[in-house]
């Protein structure tokens, strides 16, 4: 049995933005499953992670063998840490995995490697053996992605005002910043789901805005930032949980040109 997934024939939603492209880029799933039990919870999985408007189903249902505990792995398989790779691909074929694709460095290299063995190898039934084929791409976003490090930049609850701990990784995203010279670079602020829709994107739209300003006041040129609310609607994680929704509640950098 194999399953294929493109994480991005794809294009970053700063890929997107570089290349007047529509965004968000395609989550292309094929493969066969077994029922329509198991292909509906891994189209729910990967909907979860990427967005309902971002996954496009080429799955079958066929007379293949795999029993239940694979399709769990299966689905444990797509996380949150996929959305870091651009041109990517994940194949799972059987007792085998391989994913192949772009990263900004070594570090995210074996971070999303790390995470796709930790949950191939959680639960019960048959391992699921994963050959990480990342490549390292150096780019002006690597120097974003290294520089935030999967931090989050706080605010005190439900406002727009920085907490101290913000303005200290905001002080090293300046740094980061003003390395990339005259690049524009977008401030995208998204939110957990606590709440209604409408106050949360005006909440997220106000913290880009509050860390564009705080930037500008380190050297950054004004000009070349970039600010957008998203709200609710990418999560990175199952809000469902705590720490998920302090996961959604962050603030993005992406290079647009």
């Amino acid at each position: 049995m194999k399953i294929v997934i493109l994480t991005a024939a794809l294009l970053s939603a700063a890929d997107c933005l570089a290349q007047n492209a529509p965004a968000p880029a395609p989550v292309i799933v094929s493969g066969t499953l077994a029922d329509e039990g198991a292909r509906a919870a891994l189209l729910a999985r990967l909907r979860q992670v990427f967005g309902s408007a971002r996954v496009v189903d080429q799955l079958v249902v066929g007379p293949v063998a795999a029993s239940p505990e694979w399709h769990t792995t299966l689905a444990r398989l797509i996380g949150p840490d996929l959305q870091l790779v651009s041109h990517g691909e994940l194949k799972v074929d059987g007792a085998a995995a391989t994913l192949r694709g772009d990263v900004g460095s070594e570090a995210l290299r074996q971070q999303v490697g790390a995470a796709l063995s930790t949950a191939a190898a959680a639960g019960a039934g048959p391992a699921i053996a994963v050959n990480n084929s990342l490549r390292v791409v150096a780019s002006e976003q690597a120097v974003l992605d290294t520089a935030l490090a999967n931090r989050i930049i706080e605010f005190e609850s439900g406002k727009a005002t920085l907490t101290d701990s913000g303005m200290q990784i905001l002080d090293q995203m300046s740094v980061a910043l003003l390395a990339l010279k005259d690049k524009k670079v977008e401030v995208i602020g998204h939110t957990d789901n606590a709440g209604a829709r409408a106050s949360n994107l005006a909440l997220s739209q106000a913290r880009a805005e509050a860390v564009r300003s705080y930037v500008a006041a380190k050297g950054v040129k004004p000009e070349l930032i970039a600010v957008s609310g998203e709200g609710p609607d990418r999560p990175v994680a199952d809000n469902r949980s705590a720490d998920g929704r302090a996961r959604n509640r962050r603030i993005e950098f992406k290079v647009v040109q």
